[in-house]
C-alpha cells in the first residue's frame, strides 16, 4: 500500500487534536478549506472514514481514533529527532509603526537577539494594523488611544510623554526657559500626528513661525537634529539623540504605544514579555 501524504497526515493529525477544521487550519496557516480537502482526500486513500462532521465541530470515528494514536506518535518522533539535528528556531512577526521600529525598537534588538537565539524576530513597519491571520502578524504595536478591539488582547506599552526638542547647537534655543506662546513664534516640526496643532489649538493659539510637515515622527527628529526647528516627540524615541529637551507636553488622555496579539502563545508570549519588560 501506498504510504500516504505527509502533510496530509499532518492536517489529520491537527484536526484530530482540535476536532474542529478551522482551529486546525488555523494551527497550520492554511485555509479551513485546504484542511478539510486533504482530510478528504486522506480518507479516500485509505478507503476509511475518519471523522463524523457535525455543524459544530468534529468526532472521530473509531477507525480515526485508532488510526490517529501512532499518527500522532510517529509525527512527535519525526519532530524530535529533527530537532536533535537543529534546534527549532521559530519565527514571530512583530508589527510596528516606522518611527517606533527605528527610533526604539531597534536599537534593542541586539539586547533580544543575544537573549533568545531560538527566535527569529521578524520586524515589520507600518502604521496600519495589519489583519493578524491574513497578514501572518503574531504581534503588533500601536499609537494612539487605547484600542477597543474585544477579541485582541492589549497591554499599555508606555503612555506618549511628548517632548519638545532641538539641536544643541539652534540658537534660539539658547533662552533660559521656553514656554508654548515663545515656542509658536519659532519653527516648528510636525508629523503625521499634527501635535504641535492640537496643542496649540487647546491654548488659543496659532504658529507664527514656519511649519516643516513630515509624515514620520523620526523624519521629524531627523530634520531637528539637523537644525532645522523644534520638534514634538515622544521621550522615550530619544535615546543617545543628540537633542535638548526645551519644554515639556501636558499629557493627551490616555494616548499611548499599546501592544496587541490574538494570542501569546509559545514563542509570541515570549516577545510580549519582553516589549512589557523593556
Amino acid at each position: 500500500m501506498r504510504l500516504p501524504n505527509l502533510n496530509a497526515l499532518r492536517m489529520f493529525d491537527a484536526a484530530a487534536r482540535h476536532l474542529n477544521f478551522g482551529r486546525a487550519a488555523e494551527e497550520l496557516h492554511l485555509t479551513q478549506g485546504a484542511v478539510a480537502q486533504q482530510v478528504r482526500r486522506l480518507e479516500t486513500d485509505l478507503g476509511h472514514k475518519l471523522f463524523h462532521r457535525h455543524a459544530r465541530g468534529l468526532t472521530l470515528t473509531d477507525t480515526g481514533r485508532s488510526y490517529h494514536a501512532p499518527v500522532s506518535q510517529a509525527l512527535a518522533l519525526i519532530r524530535d529527532a529533527t530537532g536533535t539535528l537543529a534546534p527549532a528556531v521559530q519565527r514571530v512577526t512583530l508589527s510596528v509603526p516606522p518611527s517606533f521600529a527605528s527610533k526604539w525598537l531597534v536599537p534593542r534588538l541586539p539586547e533580544f537577539q543575544a537573549r533568545h537565539p531560538d527566535i527569529d524576530l521578524r520586524v515589520v513597519a507600518e502604521e496600519s494594523l495589519a489583519d493578524f491571520k491574513r497578514d501572518g502578524i503574531d504581534i503588533a504595536v500601536r499609537q494612539g488611544s487605547k484600542p477597543q478591539e474585544g477579541r485582541l488582547n492589549c497591554a499599555l506599552l508606555s503612555l506618549v510623554d511628548l517632548v519638545a526638542v532641538a539641536s544643541p547647537d539652534l540658537a534660539l534655543t539658547k533662552e533660559e526657559s521656553l514656554d508654548l506662546p515663545a515656542i509658536a513664534q519659532l519653527t516648528l516640526i510636525q508629523d503625521g500626528h499634527r501635535h504641535w496643532d492640537l496643542l496649540l489649538r487647546q491654548e488659543g493659539l496659532t504658529a507664527t513661525g514656519r511649519v516643516l510637515q513630515f509624515n514620520q515622527t523620526a523624519l521629524a527628529m531627523d530634520a531637528a537634529v539637523n537644525g532645522q526647528g523644534i520638534a514634538l516627540v515622544p521621550r522615550m524615541f530619544l535615546g543617545n539623540q543628540p537633542l535638548d529637551i526645551l519644554w515639556q507636553a501636558p499629557r493627551l488622555g490616555d494616548q499611548g504605544f499599546y501592544v496587541l496579539w490574538p494570542s501569546a502563545q509559545g514563542r509570541a508570549k515570549t516577545v510580549v514579555d519582553w516589549l512589557l519588560r523593556q
